[in-house]
């Protein structure tokens, strides 16, 4: 079929203009013009380059009006219009290596102190990274970065909060702009997160009863503080407690760098400098940075969620702790953990044979005995059965046995029973710094944990040990004491639950509680989790003592030795 002619060429349609493209290509357009046809002349259904000179649309000159335009209201020259044409693409803020002039304190109104807790793990409250991590000081939330694709960048242009500080070099920026604060009114925030000491407030630590206040006004003693109890980590709480006391423990790591150390080492640093902060934000901690890497290390052993045994803790913290320090497996001493708490034992042993007598059967005879050195970081003591019923005067309501006694497992003339071996025990100079004692009162069999409610009686100062140790008269004048005094007391308390709580074994529940001494005072102070009150130190046997700190009294020079302070 053939085509219908036009009624009039395109060329002498002069009176309709050519509709513009909605993008200016100047650029192409004048390619275009210098170039020439591929099929040389277009006819009637093109249009050639010569005839054209006066008919073509002017392209460039919209462009320039636009970008006239632009000027007039004041847009950047450098920005770039979006697809159709009509607004600029709308550019991010400016980064700025320092803050305008007169503009340094900018932003820095909107902290909130009252909101910031840099106790909980830095990890990024989006992401869930660790790296780079930055807290936002006006709304306390952990972001990452602070680069134009990061989320602390989106999270300051979203929400408006504007002043981040780096959770590892302490340094404070302003976003979106991205220039660093440099201003004195933020030392508070750095100190608190992360607490330094000098050498001489170290020493002043137990002279000195300092007492402080937080932002809230409450009062509180630096050291004695109480700790969050997330769910069920109170196991936990006490020992961190009882271990941020023991002075040696306490001043290496609130003194040394650890920056190069595993994570458990440098955590629990912060921590012990978290306990002692005299500028601390709040009247309390919480150890979930430190429990998230102990959750971690011991395989779920150890959760904040599930209740766990001190002791249990103590022992596996101790040994990892010393591994992450550098301490050797075989080499004795080789960190502050062994030099604190490490002791050791001579081990005697003998089979019990067919003709030892029934009645005796844990008297040594006068066959080949098997002696044996070892090293202990926790002495064991065990206590002896509770008596199943009253006596006519009702004085085994709550059993009761001296420390003394119970300790007298290691004099080396008792002796035990373990399988078809009887042991004696017998401690060996020179005596560790601090003695760990666990009194053992929950025992497992096949259907329940057993508890012994027996009640150890002990004096507060001036415990003798010299009777459980291996005379030697190199290390120790014979028949002199050695006195050791208390630091720490671990008690336990079962608490029955109610009636609504449907296994029969969770009624009755555990509560652990320490008891410290408080050396600038000479004063008790007992704590479970948040609280925190004064103890006498007359009734501290009272309670269920589960395990126990005792320090090695030094004998002053010039001075007789085994005498008693009066």
């Amino acid at each position: 079929m053939a085509k219908r002619r036009a009624e009039e060429p395109l060329e002498e349609a002069t009176s309709v203009n050519s509709p513009a493209s909605k993008k200016s290509k100047v650029g192409k357009v004048e390619e275009e013009s210098h170039s020439t046809p591929l099929n040389g002349d277009l006819g009637t259904n093109g249009h050639a380059a010569a005839d054209n000179d006066a008919y073509t649309p002017n392209i460039v000159d919209p462009a320039n009006e636009k970008h006239e335009e632009l000027e007039e209201a004041g847009a950047h020259l450098d920005q770039e219009l979006d697809d159709d044409g009509d607004q600029p693409v709308v550019g991010g803020p400016i980064r700025q290596d320092a803050p305008a002039e007169g503009y340094t304190d900018l932003y820095l109104d909107t902290i909130d102190r009252s909101l910031l807790d840099f106790d909980f793990e830095k990890l990024c409250s989006v992401t869930l990274s660790n790296i780079n991590v930055y807290a936002c000081l006006v709304c306390g939330k952990y972001y990452q970065g602070r680069g134009p694709k990061s989320q602390a960048y989106f999270h300051a242009l979203e929400v408006g909060h504007h002043v981040y500080i780096n959770m590892e070099t302490k340094k404070v920026y302003v976003l979106p702009e991205g220039y660093e604060v440099k201003s004195k009114s933020l030392d508070d925030i750095k100190y608190v997160v992360d607490p330094t000491f000098a050498k001489e407030d170290v020493t002043k630590l137990d002279k000195d009863a300092k007492t402080a206040w937080d932002l809230s006004g409450r009062k509180y003693m630096p050291g004695f503080v109480g700790m969050n109890n997330i769910k069920a980590n109170d196991y936990f709480n006490v020992v961190i407690n009882a271990l941020a006391h023991v002075p040696p423990l306490r001043n290496f790591f609130m003194l040394e760098d650890l920056s190069n150390t595993p994570q458990l080492a440098q955590r629990f640093s912060i921590l012990v400098r978290k306990i002692w902060n005299p500028r601390s934000f709040k009247a309390h901690v919480s150890p979930h940075e430190l429990l998230q890497e102990v959750a971690l290390r011991s395989n779920k052993r150890f959760t904040l969620t599930e209740q766990s045994d001190p002791v249990d803790f103590l022992s596996w913290f101790l040994n990892h702790l010393h591994l992450s320090l550098g301490g050797s497996k075989t080499k004795p001493g080789s960190s502050i953990i062994q030099r604190v708490f490490q002791g050791q034992m001579q081990v005697e042993s003998q089979l019990i044979t067919a003709r030892a007598d029934a009645g005796d059967r844990l008297r040594f005879e006068d066959a080949a005995v098997k002696t044996d050195i070892s090293r202990f970081l926790i002495l064991t003591l065990d206590l002896p059965p509770a008596p199943l019923f009253q006596d006519e005067l009702d004085k085994n309501i709550i059993p009761q046995v001296p420390l003394t006694t119970i300790l007298s497992k290691y004099d080396g003339i008792r002796a035990q029973e373990r399988l078809n071996t009887r042991l004696r025990y017998r401690l060996l100079h020179p005596l560790p710094p601090f003695l760990v004692m666990h009194v053992k009162r929950f025992s497992a069999n096949k259907f329940v944990l057993e508890r012994n409610p027996t009640i150890v009686t002990f004096p507060v100062r001036s415990l003798d040990v010299a009777p459980y140790v291996q005379p030697n008269p190199q290390m120790h004048p014979p028949g002199e004491p050695i006195w050791y005094d208390l630091v720490a007391n671990i008690t336990h308390e079962a608490v029955r639950g109610s009636k609504d709580e449907g296994v029969e074994g969770e009624r009755e529940r555990k509560v652990w509680r320490v008891q410290v001494r408080e050396r600038a005072r000479d004063e008790w102070v007992e704590a479970q989790d948040l609280y925190v009150q004064g103890a006498e130190a007359q009734t501290l046997f009272t309670k269920e003592s589960y395990c126990q700190i005792w320090e090695r009294r030094r004998e002053p020079k010039g001075k007789g030795k085994g005498k008693v302070k009066a």
